[in-house]
Formats: structure tokens, sequence, C-alpha cells
């Protein structure tokens, strides 16, 4: 797989392999869906294939790199949130203590490949207290040939005796031209206007922009706009919009939909004229309530939908004359 625009994280890696001795503990911190998790996994790969073949040129068609891809690798193992219950795929709240204390006791052999074994947590930010703190056990007192790989969306939240054993890499938004050529890649059969429209809602972060395009809100962004620029003055717009966030199957498209307007007034901002930032911060403020509340508290997303494209329609021109 190709990564975009993450390029110094990987000459990071080159150079520090090239010494006598590889960190045990890495953490790639930055924004959710810039590729921290997708770099982790690659690297993992690149690791485990050249401890038994140093010299290999294609990593991807090694078998040791295709037993990784089909999970049966025994010397990697990748700790995230587990799902709920047998039937559901929605995770847990946190990576818990039971899942680091069965880490460590994996941990408690050699590895069986080579001398090397590497562990991803995606993300660290998961981990429940008591975990955090087991895993800094372990992170002080590495066993051999160990590699920490440690995806954190808000390092700054983490205990600083964690961050403290880590060499931290920071993943920066992927400019505008990475993110084409990324989504080019991971949605072969888009076009190219929707591939611009997800190039503007994902913020840099390609595994935001890929997500949004499963929930097809590219497709409002028009609507946005139009709203934005007239005001709606009659609702229309925002009565049609509201309509698609009927009944439960639509919960995750609303509330991937309420994340997004504060990050499109806050564009509104960056281009408005000195005389009406105000105006365009006052509602991005209001905006930026609304949809945490909304979906913290279980609003109807109709109604919650319908109030907060109100901000959008105040960002017009003379927006007083629309009902916001």
């Amino acid at each position: 797989m190709t990564i975009f625009g993450h390029d110094h994280v990987f000459g990071q890696f080159a150079a520090a392999t090239t010494g006598a001795r590889l960190h045990h503990a890495w953490l790639f911190a930055g924004p959710k869906g810039v590729g921290k998790a997708t770099s982790a996994r690659e690297l993992a790969k690149e690791l485990l294939v050249k401890a038994v073949d140093p010299d290999v040129v294609d990593v991807d068609a090694h078998p040791m790199a295709k037993l990784l891809n089909s999970g049966a690798h025994s010397d990697f193992k990748l700790l995230k949130r587990m799902p709920k219950d047998d039937k559901s795929t929605e995770p847990v709240r946190n990576i818990t203590i039971a899942q680091i204390r069965a880490l460590i006791n994996a941990m408690s052999t050699k590895p069986a490949m080579s001398a090397r074994r590497v562990v991803i947590i995606d993300s660290i930010d998961d981990l429940e207290r008591n975990a955090a703190n087991a895993l800094l056990k372990v992170l002080e007192e590495p066993p051999a040939g160990t590699i920490f790989l440690l995806v954190s969306h808000a390092p700054s939240r983490l205990l600083p005796t964690i961050k403290s054993r880590c060499r931290r890499i920071d993943f920066d938004p992927l400019s505008d031209e990475d993110m084409a050529t990324a989504l080019a890649q991971l949605i072969p059969d888009s076009d190219a206007e929707e591939r611009r429209e997800l190039v503007a809602l994902g913020h840099g972060a390609p595994g935001k922009a890929l997500a949004l395009a499963k929930l097809d809100l590219a497709s409002l962004s028009a609507a946005l706009s139009s709203i934005a620029a007239t005001g709606d003055p009659d609702n229309g717009e925002r009565v049609k919009i509201a309509k698609m966030f009927a009944g439960k199957a639509a919960q995750p498209r609303f509330e991937a939909f309420m994340a997004q307007i504060p990050p499109f007034i806050a564009q509104q901002a960056r281009e408005a004229s000195p005389e009406r930032v105000a105006t365009v911060i006052e509602q991005w403020d209001k905006a930026q309530i609304l949809a945490r509340s909304a979906v913290g508290q279980s609003f109807d997303p109709q109604s919650a939908v319908f109030a907060i494209l109100g901000h959008v329609a105040a960002l017009a021109p003379r927006a007083g004359a629309a009902k916001a």
C-alpha cells in the first residue's frame, strides 16, 4: 500500500534502523484519520519482514507480510477496542486492563519467527486508567526485541510518564494534492467532483474523508454553500435536508453531519470580510455547542439538523430576514 504525505515518518524509521538499536516505543501523534494507524501497520510489516530477510526488495510479496496481512503472524499484536458483543460491530468505550494483561502474558515468551515482535495500540488514548498504568510498566522494562507503535489522536491527554518513554513522530494533515491522490486510490470508483468535495470535507485526513464518502455527506456540501449564501429564506432547503436524517439507521450519518457543520462555518470565517468575521464566529460558537449537545444528549436528529442549519443560514448577508 502507498502512504501519501508522510515520507518523514518512514525516513525517520529508516535512519533509526541503521543504528545499533531501534528505540522500543514510538508515539504516532496527530489528528484522527491522517494515516497514523495505516503507517504503523506498514512499518510493522517492514520491521517484521526485514527481521528475517534484511535484504528483501519487495516487502509486500514476502511470506511474512502475507502472514501479517492474514492475521496469522504470531509476532504481530494489534490492540484496539473490542466489540460490545458477538452480534455488534460497535466497540466498547476503552481498551481494558484484561487486554493489556493478555498482551503481557503473550510477551512472556520470545518472538517465534525472528528476534523481533511488533505491537500496535490503536489508539493509546482509549486505554482505561489501570490499563495505561500496566502498559507503563512494560514500556519501562520492555521485552527484548519488542517494538511498540502507539497511535494517539490526543497526545496531550496521555500520562507524561508514557510519553517520556516514547520517541514521538507528529503526523500533519495532508495537502489537498496528497488528499486527492490518496482518495483516488481508496475509492477508485468515485469521480473527480466527488473527490474534490471529499478533499474539502476531510480537512487533510483521508480516513475522515473515506468515512464521509460511505455516509454520502459530500452530496450535501453544495446545499450548505447555498444556505450560507442565500439564508434559505423559506426554510425549504433546511426542511429537505432535515428529512434525510429520519430513522435509527441514519444515526451515524447524523453524528457525522453535525460534526461537519462547525468546520464548515470556521472556513466561512476565514473567507469572510473583516466586518463579517464577528458574526460568523458567533454562529460557529453556537453551532459547536449545539453539535456537541445534540449527539451527547440524544436530541431528535431532524430537529437538531434543522436548528444547526439555522446557524449556517445566519451567515448569509442580511440573514436577519431568514428564519433561524
